[in-house]
């Protein structure tokens, strides 16, 4: 994902504090300046902060810029960054049944939201909060609560194999 920032260094370096990007290329493209970042090795980015976002626009076309990490530990530490810096405003910790998730927004205004799949699907909307405080047990114990309460309630992979099959993948 490629977006426009209005002041590329101070993002960049907000995208690898709080959530653990690393700066893997820079430079002007024109009089475009362009900052590559990644958290995967094997890719040379996963997010590009292109400069030149004009001052002053009263609306960001950007819902929200989604991460998925392995664990609630991983989860709990990306919150625990995020309100560290000034920068970062309108924390919330919700589950939505089929993930659990921080959602909060960046210096610029972004809204970023940071999630750890859940077992379980269940058909969304469906936002609930959720005290990231409690302990791991709790924690599920809530998402699997807020999840089985739908009406479409399944293990995640019965929907996935539905969704395979639906999108004509044969062999997943």
């Amino acid at each position: 994902m490629g977006f426009y920032v209005a002041n590329a260094e101070r993002m960049s370096a907000y995208y690898q504090s709080v959530l653990g990007f690393t700066e893997t290329d820079k430079g002007l493209l024109g009089t475009v300046q362009l900052i590559f970042l990644s958290r995967d090795p094997h890719e040379h980015h996963q997010l590009v902060l292109a400069g030149g976002k004009p001052e002053g626009l009263n609306f960001n076309v950007i819902n929200q810029i989604s991460f998925r990490v392995p664990e609630l530990k991983v989860l709990r530490a990306v919150k625990a960054l995020a309100e560290q810096d000034k920068g970062t405003t309108e924390m919330v910790s919700v589950t939505h049944g089929n993930a659990i998730s921080i959602y909060f927004r960046d210096p610029e205004g972004n809204r970023i939201e940071v999630f750890i799949d859940t077992p379980w699907y269940c058909e969304q909307p469906l936002r609930e909060a959720v005290d990231l405080t409690l302990d791991d047990e709790k924690i599920w114990a809530r998402a699997k609560e807020m999840a089985s309460s739908r009406p479409k309630f399944q293990l995640r992979a019965e929907w996935q194999a539905e969704m395979s099959r639906r999108m004509g993948y044969t062999n997943l």
